[in-house]
């Protein structure tokens, strides 16, 4: 019994976990990466309802600037399964990531529809799970909206910003991309499109089908290949 209470405090020791947060901390593994995840509803200027899951732009970014300045952190694993939400906030968090020298990579599991788009290519690698899908589609809002040219033209406007960003950080072609955001007869109440794993692949979407081995796997790589380049530099 005495043997079993000294295993079970070495593997205590092994483990760092926040349950606020949901972050565990391996302290033996090969190298020290922080999981960030991206759930639910990306939360903007407005606060969703309660029964919502949803993730808080506010909790996310300054979490970024934190990760990007930690020394002890290599490198960041981003877990995404989101049905979209704020545009604005969404791609704010895109923006942040894109920006980052840390080595990331994005992992989609579940969905990463609308906005989830964009933050599932913000990473320097993105991987997508086989049964894990994507919604494409126009930018929509909710409430009252003015029906004049100005109102069009504020859509179009961002519309463009986020196919902008997507074809920067992806394979897509832009073309292609606006081809999937307006194909008119997949979605029942509205155009666009849903793609499996391997469709956002071959797309050039995303980069790589798999699982969360083959994202840690290539996120151990990236943070060897920062490694070797800081080792050259000195």
């Amino acid at each position: 019994m005495e043997n079993e209470r000294e295993n079970d405090e070495k593997r205590g020791d092994d483990i760092t976990e926040e349950p606020e947060s949901g972050f565990v901390a391996a302290q033996n593994a090969e190298h020290l990466i922080h999981c960030l995840t991206i759930i639910g509803e990306i939360e903007g200027h407005y606060i969703l309802p309660p029964q919502n899951k949803t993730t808080k732009y506010e909790h996310i970014i300054p979490a970024l600037v934190a990760i990007e300045q930690d020394r002890t952190i290599e490198g960041l694993l981003i877990i995404l399964n989101t049905v979209g939400g704020d545009v604005e906030a969404g791609l704010a968090i895109a923006e942040l990531i894109a920006g980052m020298e840390t080595p990331t990579v994005s992992i989609v599991v579940g969905g990463g529809h609308s906005i989830g788009v964009p933050l599932a290519v913000c990473a320097k690698r993105s991987f997508i799970v086989p049964t894990a899908t994507m919604t494409i589609h126009p930018v929509r809002m909710n409430g009252l909206v003015l029906g004049i040219p100005q109102t069009l033209s504020y859509f179009d406007r961002m519309q463009d910003r986020i196919t902008s960003f997507v074809t920067r950080n992806s394979r897509i072609s832009a073309d292609k991309f606006r081809e999937l955001m307006m194909k008119k007869d997949e979605l029942v109440m509205d155009v666009g499109s849903v793609v499996d794993g391997e469709t956002a692949v071959s797309s050039g979407l995303i980069d790589c089908l798999g699982g969360l081995s083959d994202a840690i796997k290539c996120l151990y790589g990236l943070i060897d290949e920062r490694n070797a380049e800081k080792g050259e530099e000195k």
